[in-house]
């Protein structure tokens, strides 16, 4: 799968999922968009995004959307070494518009 991770999504969780290709929004030019920018521009290239914007859902109408958005609990990195298996497991499953919490 193709995974963007947004801003705040720290770049060392690629590592921790193999089979996939990870860009992030900072190497994609695309830091200073906002959600709504961000997201059009996220689905016509990607199949998943990453974040740890936990308002995403409220901010946004993700009805129509096809990309699979997965929310991370924390911004910490050391936080998330602890759950990068349960991570990794969500990337996996995610299907096409879903939106996942993954919970600490």
């Amino acid at each position: 799968m193709r995974i963007l991770f947004d801003q705040g999504t720290p770049a060392p969780l690629r590592d921790h999922l193999p089979g996939h290709s990870v860009e992030t929004a900072y190497e994609k030019g695309w830091s200073a968009l906002r959600n709504g920018e961000l997201l059009a521009k996220a689905e016509a290239e990607f199949e998943v995004l990453v974040t740890t914007d936990r308002n995403l859902r409220h901010q946004q109408n993700l009805a129509e959307r096809r990309i699979a958005i997965l929310v991370l609990p924390t911004t910490s990195w050391p936080r998330l070494q602890q759950i990068t298996q349960k991570i990794a497991a969500a990337v996996d499953v995610l299907k096409p518009g879903q939106y996942v919490e993954v919970p600490l």
